[in-house]
C-alpha cells in the first residue's frame, strides 16, 4: 500500500476548445485519533482514489477530478480488511470491500459535491447528515474566486453524544460507545421523515424534531430531504480540504 501521506497531485489547467478549465484538487486530512477508512463514490467512470484506501490519524492524500466530476466523501470506521481488500466496517460500509464501487451503508457523514465544468462555473457542495451521521466532518474551501461565496460547510459537533436511544448504532468492539447516529427515515421508515408519499415536496414535508436536533448540532449541515437554503453552498476555481474530525473552534 502506498504511503497516501506523502501523496501530492499538482493542480493543472488545460485548455479544450479554446475555453480553459482546470481540474480540482481534493486533499482528505484526517484529524481523527484513529485510523478513518475514507469511501469515495463518483457519479461517472472517474472513480478518485479506487474508491477507497486507509487514512491514519494525521495523515493526508491529494486526489484531483476532472471538470464536471460529481460524487461524495464519507468516512468509515472500525474497518478490517484482508490482504485481498475483503473485509467490513462497523460504520459506512460499503459492500464488504476496500475500494468501494456503490454507496456506502447509513449512517455516515457524506461531504457531497458537483464540479463546475469550466474554471468560471460554480461548484457546489455540501455536508449531509440527511443518511444520518458517523464522524465530524469539514469542507474548506481553498482559492476560489473570491466573489464572497465559497464559504465553510461541516459538522464539527459530536453528534453520536447527543443521540437519541431510538437512533444510535453500538460499536461492537467499544464496549458502551456509540458508533453513529441513524436519520429518523432509516430508524422508523415513514414518509413523514424520510420525505416520500404524502410528503414528498417541500410543502408537505416538514423539520422534525430529529432533523432539528441534527440542524441545531450542525447549522450548516444538511438535516432532512429539503434543507437546501441553509446547506448547499457554492464556490469556482477552488480546491477543497476535506477534513475528518476537524478541529472545534
Amino acid at each position: 500500500m502506498a504511503n497516501f501521506s506523502s501523496i501530492h497531485i499538482l493542480f493543472f489547467m488545460f485548455i479544450t476548445s479554446g475555453i480553459v478549465v482546470s481540474a480540482t484538487v481534493f486533499t482528505l486530512q484526517n484529524n481523527c485519533p484513529y485510523t478513518v477508512w475514507p469511501g469515495i463514490l463518483s457519479g461517472n467512470s472517474n472513480n478518485l482514489g479506487d474508491g477507497g484506501f486507509p487514512l491514519t490519524p494525521g495523515a493526508s492524500v491529494q486526489l484531483t477530478s476532472p471538470p464536471g466530476w460529481s460524487g461524495r466523501f464519507w468516512a468509515r470506521t472500525g474497518c478490517n480488511f484482508d490482504s485481498t481488500g475483503r473485509g467490513s466496517c462497523v460504520t459506512g460500509d460499503c459492500g464488504g470491500i476496500l475500494k468501494c464501487t456503490g454507496s456506502g451503508v447509513p449512517p455516515a457523514t457524506l461531504a457531497e459535491f458537483t464540479v463546475g465544468s469550466s474554471i468560471s462555473d460554480k461548484d457546489f457542495y455540501d455536508v449531509s447528515l440527511v443518511d444520518g451521521y458517523n464522524v465530524e466532518m469539514g469542507i474548506t474551501p481553498q482559492g476560489g474566486d473570491g466573489s464572497g461565496d465559497c464559504h465553510y460547510a461541516g459538522c464539527v459537533a459530536d453528534i453520536n453524544e447527543i443521540c437519541p436511544n431510538e437512533l444510535r448504532i453500538m460499536d461492537p468492539y467499544n464496549n458502551g460507545n456509540v458508533a453513529a447516529c441513524k436519520s429518523a427515515c432509516a430508524a422508523f421508515n415513514s414518509p413523514e421523515f424520510c420525505c416520500t408519499g404524502a410528503h414528498a415536496t417541500p410543502d408537505t414535508c416538514s423539520p422534525t424534531q430529529y432533523s432539528t436536533m441534527f440542524k441545531n448540532a450542525c447549522p450548516s449541515a444538511y438535516s432532512y430531504a429539503y434543507d437546501d437554503a441553509t446547506s448547499i453552498f457554492t464556490c469556482s476555481g477552488s480546491n477543497y480540504l476535506i477534513t475528518f474530525c476537524p478541529t472545534r473552534s
